[in-house]
């Protein structure tokens, strides 16, 4: 089948079977990149919530670009990876800076942009603004590898190679964004991983994997390395009714997130290893006061066991490792962008009880504000985080940095 015949087939089909997504009522750059990023590696499903309200607080491109990276973060929780967060708010203020706060529409422009990647810049300018650009994901992959009989495993570079190839001679010139919409429709919809609905697929007439019966092989199943175990001692350090979070640096597992200050100890580890390490951490003096519970979270790569203490900490936590901490009102904290495991963990502490605590007890003033006003300045809710910087400490140990890596 020509090009041709596959793309009018596939787009005739694509007009009456499409699903009404709320990005695809929209023809605004901005709205349909965020639309792209947040469909990465998560399900249209879960993304539909998640666009509304994202695009409800950060409206405009530039909005996006002035907002605190708290607020995004914030924003982005429970969506997972929040690299791509990051690289949207960095790509948002690097638009500002460089095209005037509009998206530009040139191939070229857009892949020099933070998180441009090639799927990023093909979906953006194919759809947003109709550049005959291909774009393959994983179901486009799957719909390609089935149609072509394309063998190998996903991931292995001569396979990704064909693919891109075959998916740049199929884009037409004239509707390049709906074909990759119907591409990526068919694989979410009709060409499963597991069970296809090959009698329902416009293009089955031409299937290779179908005509010989090996749907089932096609993409070859990738080996899935065992998750490894990773258990975290979180420290619950409550002072004048304030609870201490730490800032994780800007990369690596839950980059520039907030959390209970954390390290990464033995699965086995007893009481004195835990404090230990916690004292590696938020510096001499640290001690373990009572175990609360564990959160058990499934990471790509890691099964994570986050295991919550009561610690009593120096007076100025030294934090090694993160890129600041802060002690901030737990109603607070509930809002600030953290990982789900981390929220999960929140919930579980008595967060309300902590509130109740704090009312009853002295309040600290606010660093920079006369004594005068402190208490003024908290009743109109202007206070803000006070993040303190990370003292340089030399010796820090494995045990206080493996987990921040």
């Amino acid at each position: 089948m020509a090009p041709r015949e596959l793309q009018r087939a596939l787009l005739g089909w694509y007009g009456v079977h499409a699903r009404d997504l709320p990005w695809r009522r929209t023809r605004d750059p901005y709205a349909l990149w965020v639309s792209e990023v947040m469909l990465q590696q998560t399900r249209s499903s879960v993304v539909a919530g998640y666009w509304g309200r994202f695009l409800e607080r950060f409206p405009t491109l530039p909005a996006l670009a002035a907002a605190p990276l708290d607020d995004v973060l914030a924003a982005w929780r429970g969506l997972g990876y929040y690299a791509r967060a990051r690289n949207l708010k960095a790509a948002a203020e690097a638009v500002v800076e460089r095209h005037g706060g509009t998206l530009p529409g040139s191939t070229d422009a857009l892949r020099l942009l933070p998180g441009f990647g090639r799927y990023t810049t093909g979906a953006v300018a194919s759809i947003a603004f109709g550049l005959p650009e291909p774009v393959v994901d994983g179901n486009v992959a799957r719909v390609l590898s089935r149609l072509f009989a394309v063998s190998g495993v996903p991931g292995e570079p001569a396979r990704e190679r064909t693919l891109w190839m075959l998916a740049g001679r199929l884009v037409p010139a004239d509707r390049p964004g709906d074909w990759n919409q119907a591409l990526m429709e068919l694989g979410a919809t009709v060409c499963h991983a597991v069970r296809p609905g090959c009698l329902l697929c416009p293009l089955r007439s031409r299937c290779r994997a179908l005509s010989s019966g090996t749907v089932s092989r096609f993409p070859a199943p990738r080996p899935r390395p065992a998750r490894r175990p990773l258990r975290l001692a979180a420290a619950v350090v409550l002072r004048n009714g304030r609870l201490l979070l730490g800032r994780r640096p800007p990369r690596g597992l839950f980059g520039g997130l907030w959390e209970l200050p954390s390290c990464e100890v033995p699965p086995g580890a007893d009481r004195a290893a835990v404090e230990e390490a916690l004292a590696e951490t938020l510096g001499p003096g640290t001690r373990v006061l009572r175990a609360v519970g564990d959160v058990e979270r499934t990471l790509t790569h890691r099964a994570l066991t986050l295991s919550l203490f009561h610690v009593s900490a120096p007076a100025r936590p030294s934090g090694a490792g993160y890129s600041g901490l802060t002690w901030v009102e737990p109603a607070r904290a509930a809002r600030l962008g953290m990982s789900t495991a981390m929220q999960t963990a929140l919930e579980r502490l008595d967060l309300a009880g902590a509130q109740r605590t704090m009312s009853r007890a002295p309040r600290a003033r606010l660093r920079g504000t006369p004594r005068s006003n402190a208490r003024s300045a908290q009743a109109a809710g202007r206070a803000k985080l006070s993040v303190q910087p990370t003292p340089k400490r030399r010796g820090t140990s494995k045990a206080g940095s493996a987990a921040l890596k």
